[in-house]
This record gives structure tokens, C-alpha cells and sequence, in this order.
């Protein structure tokens, strides 16, 4: 299928977990990678979530919230116990995942971090997040997501 190769990809067919990939040409201009996405492929933009790296306790942790909200840092620390919370620097963020920004998958990086995904995700049957680089999604089961990244399930987004 085009649109293979990535590590998110690999990680999804080796676990063989259902999904399906949606590609969708990407335009540089646009300020939302994940309401560009929404977009792009006519969904709900509750159900497509962006993966956000940042620094709890000075340790680098991801936090998979809608692309309609925000990343509640405070909330993001008390689910990983941890006290502060703050965005982590882009080229420190493209180092540990193996990613480039706006192309961040939860799935298949390079380093494991603590991974914490909004409560929301949930409410639906299936959700969409980057498979790996911009114009690339994926949709898959919540649960399948929440599995395959060992995350927490809290509410996180502002």
C-alpha cells in the first residue's frame, strides 16, 4: 500500500493491528498540521490527535491530545506524577521520537517515553494521529493506540 515506511507503519504491521492509512498532500502554509488533516480527509476534527512532546521533571514524556485543544502541562504532570511540565524543544523532541515536528507519531519512536493520551480518545471507535511524517495518518481503535504507546489514559487537554 503507498504510504508505507515508517516506523509507526512497521510497528503497526508487525503488532498486526487493524488500521488504515489516509495520505493527503500537506501545504507548508497551513497552521495546523492537525486541523489540516481534519480537513484534508473530511473527519471530525474531535477525532484526529496531535502528539506533543515536553519535559515533566526535566525528562521527556508525550501527550496525545485532539488537534481542537490544547495540552493542559499540569495535568499532563500530575498523570505522570510528576510537578511541572513544559513543551520540550523541537530538535530535542525530533531526537528522541526519530521524527520530524508536525510528523511526531505516538507509535514506533525511537525512544520510549511515558506517553499519556487525553481521556477523550474514548469516546470514539476509531481516531486519527500522525503515522509518521506530515500527510500521513493514521486511523486505528483507541485501544490499539493506547496498547501499542503503554500510555495513561487522562484527561490532559485544555
Amino acid at each position: 500500500m503507498a504510504g508505507r515506511g515508517t516506523p509507526a507503519t512497521a510497528l503497526l504491521d508487525k503488532q498486526k493491528v487493524a488500521h488504515e492509512l489516509h495520505t493527503y498532500e500537506h501545504d507548508p502554509r497551513h497552521e495546523s498540521y492537525g486541523l489540516e488533516a481534519a480537513e484534508a480527509l473530511g473527519i471530525s476534527p474531535e477525532r484526529v490527535f496531535k502528539t506533543l512532546v515536553a519535559e515533566v521533571d526535566g525528562r521527556l514524556a508525550v501527550g496525545v491530545v485532539p488537534v481542537t485543544g490544547q495540552l493542559d502541562l499540569k495535568a499532563l504532570a500530575a498523570a505522570l506524577k510528576g510537578k511541572k511540565a513544559r513543551m520540550a524543544d523541537v530538535a530535542a523532541a525530533e531526537r528522541a521520537t526519530g521524527y520530524v515536528a508536525g510528523g511526531i507519531s505516538p507509535l514506533g519512536q525511537k525512544k520510549r517515553l511515558p506517553v499519556v493520551v487525553d481521556a477523550s480518545v474514548e469516546s470514539f471507535g476509531t481516531v486519527y494521529c500522525s503515522a509518521g511524517r506530515r500527510g500521513l495518518e493514521v486511523e486505528l481503535a483507541p485501544a490499539d493506540l493506547v496498547r501499542l504507546t503503554q500510555a495513561v489514559v487522562a484527561p490532559i487537554a485544555g
